[in-house]
């Protein structure tokens, strides 16, 4: 069993804490990306709207959860202990899995083969989507 990631928020309020934490590097990776791209002053005003920036923080929060990586007898032996709702993606027959636990009593799991690498970032995704959002949209 592997656990990859800062981010495991125990609370709403935890979790609201670290994605207001990445706000600022959210911003400056944005800013530095343009800047790199070329972008002039109005163009950046133009093309960098506030979604733009809102992505960037979605997607590192997202990026920073923290999510386990094991076989499925691991995974199966977590569930057995988990009180909360899990909605697994993929199928059963596959050896492993990845997932995390929101501060909701929800957590989202993903059935892999051969590609954890892949596997985190779908999972990380689909957690913030599924746990995170409403959350911050409060």
């Amino acid at each position: 069993m592997e656990r990859r990631g800062l981010f495991a928020p125990e609370t709403i309020e935890e979790a609201r804490e670290y994605f207001e934490a990445v706000g600022p590097a959210a911003q400056t990776s944005v800013r530095e990306a343009a800047r790199v791209m070329g972008f002039g002053q109005d163009e950046y005003r133009d093309r960098v709207t506030s979604e733009v920036v809102t992505t960037a923080r979605d997607a590192t929060f997202a990026s920073l959860l923290e999510v386990t990586v094991a076989d499925r007898e691991a995974f199966d032996d977590w569930r057995a202990t988990y009180d909360g709702d899990v909605q697994v993606n993929g199928h059963e027959a596959v050896d492993n899995v990845v997932w995390h636990a929101g501060p909701t009593d929800q957590a989202v799991a993903a059935t892999f083969q051969d590609e954890p690498d892949a596997a985190v970032a779908t999972l990380r995704r689909q957690a913030f989507g599924r746990i995170y959002r409403e959350l911050f949209e409060e």
